[in-house]
């Protein structure tokens, strides 16, 4: 077996322990990423050392986790977690350990951990890399097997579900068939696990190379259903027309193409519930089925699902954004006032995201997407940039002190009466110039009843 690159510096922070008469080992991740030729600098230790005798060693020991027996090191300028080789007694809520018992033996330590692909132990002096569950040969069978009695993990930590199927999609591996039966009985155990640990796993997984993976075995274990009902319930639910999926698959498909055109998270995401709201609004119909203003639907799903992740309010309000617009109709007739209007509703950050998220659509319909529209709006949207025409209140030539000046009220009336100039020069951009804009303004403050300076 290859043996693990273990870098100067820890090789100098293993040496502290070698020299106190324990031992130090890097374990998990970084180690199955080293031996599938990926990349992975998060590096965790354990150790038989308590976390008391770790805190004899360094002058810098923060108690992270001390009740667990993990303490973070800072050496060399550098953090380092450090875990205590432990046992755990029964776990009752699905998350935590009822006890702790810190041991001195690497092979209890290591039997506790989740999936053979993750047990692996590497020597932090000589870079030997120790495998006791048969990590290798599931590494090269490409296989997600749960060590010991699948439902035992899980029993233990309900999370370790949601993270095979994570795994599954990073590494593009098949879930091993004990492992996912104990998945589908010890799925409502997820209930109990916190929205915050939840939503970091299924950004992993719409974040990895293969979320059609991950969310594949999410719906087949249940796990969908039991997190993402209204992501699940477009199940079977036909749309027909253009396309080939039902509309989950459809979903799926759109958040994969995401992927493959390496497309950002917010656009992951909002592919993956731009179509949520269709088995709300579905007409059956000879055919095909309609889904009409699906996307007035989607969005308010889409938002509701954010909510519940206690996602970031800009992760809400892009994710929501994005699934509301998706459904924009350009043609080639569109006025140039039509253009500044759609650059308005949408905002111009938001635009290549928008774009983004077309392209993953007409991918997962189409198998290939055809942007002759986007690229012929992209251009007139430049031409409009160039020309600097106004697209919002900021952009006028005039602003709230100049109404005030000719008598219009603070409050309200200074805002209606801004959006109301700036509709006119939307449609008309030779309008915005200062005295133009106050003669519109004393006209509009007239037609709304109010009065102003002459």
């Amino acid at each position: 077996m290859k043996t693990f690159p273990v870098s100067a510096s820890i090789k100098r922070f293993s040496s502290r322990f070698k020299k106190a008469g324990f031992t130090l080992y890097i374990v998990g991740g970084a180690i199955r990423d080293y031996l599938l030729g990926l990349e992975n600098g998060d590096f965790d230790f354990t150790t038989d050392a308590e976390p008391s005798e770790v805190k004899a060693l360094f002058s810098h020991v923060i108690p992270t986790g001390i009740d667990h027996g993990t303490v973070t090191v800072i050496f060399e300028k550098q953090m380092f977690e450090v875990t205590t080789f432990r046992s755990e007694g029964i776990y009752l809520d699905g998350r935590h350990p009822s006890s702790v018992t810190f041991i001195r033996n690497l092979e209890e330590d290591l039997k506790r951990r989740d999936f053979t692909i993750n047990a692996f132990a590497a020597d932090c002096t000589t870079g030997a890399i120790i495998d006791l569950n048969n990590g290798l040969k599931d590494l090269r069978e490409k296989t997600i097997r749960a060590i010991g009695d699948p439902q035992k993990r899980f029993e233990e930590d309900a999370l370790r579900i949601f993270r095979a199927c994570r795994i599954a999609s990073k590494l593009n591996f098949i879930i091993e068939e004990n492992t996912l039966s104990a998945m589908k009985s010890e799925k409502e155990n997820l209930k109990n696990v916190s929205a915050e640990r939840i939503r970091e796993e299924l950004f992993k997984l719409v974040g990895s190379d293969h979320p059609s993976v991950g969310l594949g075995y999410m719906h087949h274990s249940g796990v969908l259903a039991t997190l993402l009902p209204a992501l699940a319930k477009g199940d079977g639910i036909k749309q027909g027309g253009m396309h080939h999926q039902d509309v989950l698959q459809h979903n799926i498909a759109a958040c994969q193409a995401a992927s493959d055109r390496n497309f950002p998270l917010p656009v992951r995401l909002a592919a993956l519930f731009h179509d949520v709201g269709k088995t709300e609004v579905i007409k059956k119909g000879e055919g095909r089925n309609t889904f009409h203003a699906h996307e007035v639907v989607s969005a308010k799903e889409a938002k509701a699902i954010m909510r519940y992740l206690k996602a970031s309010n800009e992760q809400v309000r892009i994710v929501t954004h994005l699934v509301r617009e998706h459904m924009f109709n350009y043609q080639s007739d569109w006025s140039d006032s039509a253009v500044r209007r759609f650059i308005k509703r949408v905002g111009l950050e938001d635009i290549p995201l928008l774009f983004q998220l077309r392209i993953a659509d007409q991918i997962a319909i189409h198998g290939e997407p055809n942007t002759s529209l986007i690229d012929e709006l992209q251009g007139r949207i430049d031409k409009i940039l160039e020309a600097r025409d106004a697209l919002s209140i900021k952009d006028l030539a005039i602003d709230g002190n100049d109404l005030m000046q000719i008598g219009v009220p603070k409050g309200k009336s200074i805002g209606s009466t801004l959006s109301y100039l700036l509709e006119a020069v939307l449609d008309d951009p030779a309008q915005n110039n200062a005295e133009q804009l106050l003669s519109m303004a004393r006209n509009y403050q007239r037609s709304v009843g109010a009065t102003t300076e002459s």
